[in-house]
């Protein structure tokens, strides 16, 4: 098993891209932590995780990761718990599609918070524990959108970019260190928000993916198990574009 005996944690692990890569750190022997926004929905995901992995390690919490203060005091109680913290993915986000003359302030805030000050904050939370020890991995969760843009909801798609610039930074920073930090790009992924989306809109993007299908949240995952492993050791700094498509 490729992440055996590692402690992982995963923020918004409670559904979507993040519970698959929860559930695939599992398979690969990883103790798994969780984020939520709520308790209650940290427990909920817990709950479901140990009905499949009854043998697995699996604890969540709920820090409010717009405050670098309650991720700090949450991570921290992780390290004392666990001994360690080997591998963070920040995988929490919100999406947007306002309409650019109907944003606010108050709605581009939102999604930069915690889209971009989320991510800040947890690894700012856990990189000098990583630090300490000489070892440790970070992976971001990005976007499609912060390669090609979208049409509509112009924060979610400047969160991404900033998520890009901050792997690509940390990654020279904390190299040293002996601390990797790479991200995944997904492109559209089946998740239960885009199962939501009515099929006359889906079948017009599927036709313009070369491999004739949306992503699935276990493609993503599978992504960030390669990540974290020994197997890209001597990878770092990288945008890992996961969505289909063909390149020149």
């Amino acid at each position: 098993m490729r992440l055996q005996n590692k402690v992982a944690i995963i923020t918004g692990g409670s559904r979507g891209i993040g519970y698959a890569t929860a559930e695939a750190f599992l398979r690969e022997g990883a103790a798994v932590i969780i984020t939520a926004s709520t308790p209650a929905s940290a427990q909920k995901a817990v709950a479901r995780l140990r009905e499949s992995y009854p043998n697995g390690i699996i604890d969540g919490i709920s820090p409010d990761l717009t405050s670098l203060a309650s991720v700090q005091q949450a991570f921290d109680e992780i390290v004392t718990k666990y001994g360690a913290v080997d591998i963070l993915v920040n995988n929490a986000g919100v999406s947007e599609s306002t309409p650019f003359a109907n944003y606010t302030e108050e709605t581009f805030e939102k999604v930069m918070d915690l889209n971009v000050k989320g991510v800040f904050h947890a690894s700012r939370a856990i990189a000098g524990h990583m630090a300490q020890r000489g070892s440790g991995v970070i992976l971001n969760t990005s976007s499609m959108v912060s390669i090609y843009g979208q049409p509509g909801g112009v924060a979610y798609p400047t969160s991404k970019f900033a998520v890009n610039g901050f792997t690509l930074s940390l990654a020279r920073e904390l190299g040293p260190k002996g601390i990797r930090v790479n991200a995944v790009a997904p492109g559209i992924t089946e998740t239960d928000m885009m199962k939501a989306v009515p099929r006359e809109v889906m079948e017009p993007l599927i036709r313009q993916i070369p491999l004739g299908r949306l992503g699935q949240p276990e493609d993503i995952a599978n992504a960030f198990v390669f990540l974290a492993s020994q197997e890209a050791s001597y990878i770092t700094g990288v945008v890992l574009q996961v969505d289909g498509l063909a390149r020149t």
